[in-house]
């Protein structure tokens, strides 16, 4: 009896054995050799975002500001990220005169432009990032994501700059967004033809330097376990 039972052990053995190498806790050495996704803070006092926007006669630049964000970074690559904006820090810079700041910033903040009172913030977040031969200006990458203005929410794509270095990751370029797309048309030629001289170009640009810092291991793991 004893003769044959060890033999047929051995043999559920033997053929238990490549069950058993291709079980997860066998591959853990592969997938923690993966480089994991981590999370860094934006910096919202050296982060910045300005603005253009051109008409026939024309054209007026500002400054709005960053709410809150965050990028995910992958090893030393930017992979994603999301940021909010306060739509309610929208200024106009490049006129001195107080009152006539004031009515195109009441113009702006309007059902015509913005609606910041029924939208008091705009989001982007980063759906991807292409690397690039950098080019003239630097940008080594294209970013592509979902912005989203007046609650309203459309693709654009992008070339930036990116880098992760020293526990800090950034970002900046020029994004040339179509207003009319997030139902923003005043002035707007595409719709309104016999406008003439007073039209509004379609595209304003946005122009941005994003700096986010990498928490201490200590506080990201305090997070985690909340």
């Amino acid at each position: 009896m004893k003769k044959i039972i060890l033999p047929a052990l051995l043999a559920v053995t033997l053929l238990a054995a490549p069950v058993l190498a291709d079980t997860p806790a066998a591959r853990t050495t592969t997938a923690s050799s993966k480089a994991a996704d981590k999370t860094y803070k934006l910096q919202q006092q050296l982060s910045k975002l300005g603005w253009v926007g051109k008409k026939v006669t024309g054209q007026h630049n500002g400054s709005v500001e960053f709410k809150e964000g965050s990028v995910l970074v992958r090893g030393n690559q930017i992979v994603g990220g999301m940021f909010t904006v306060d739509m309610n820090t929208l200024k106009v810079e490049d006129i001195k005169d107080a009152e006539t700041n004031g009515k195109l910033m009441g113009h702006l903040r309007s059902d015509d432009f913005f609606s910041i009172d029924k939208n008091p913030t705009s989001t982007f977040k980063i759906t991807k990032v292409t690397p690039i031969k950098a080019d003239a200006a630097g940008n080594n990458a294209t970013i592509t994501g979902d912005l989203t203005i007046k609650g309203i929410t459309n693709p654009v794509t992008f070339p930036a700059k990116v880098g992760v270095k020293g526990g800090l990751a950034s970002a900046s370029g020029t994004a040339n967004i179509d207003r009319t797309k997030f139902d923003i048309k005043y002035g707007s030629k595409s719709f309104f033809e016999s406008i003439g001289d007073k039209a509004i170009m379609d595209e304003f640009a946005m122009s941005f330097n994003v700096i986010a810092k990498a928490e201490p291991a200590g506080n990201a793991s305090a997070k985690a376990a909340k």
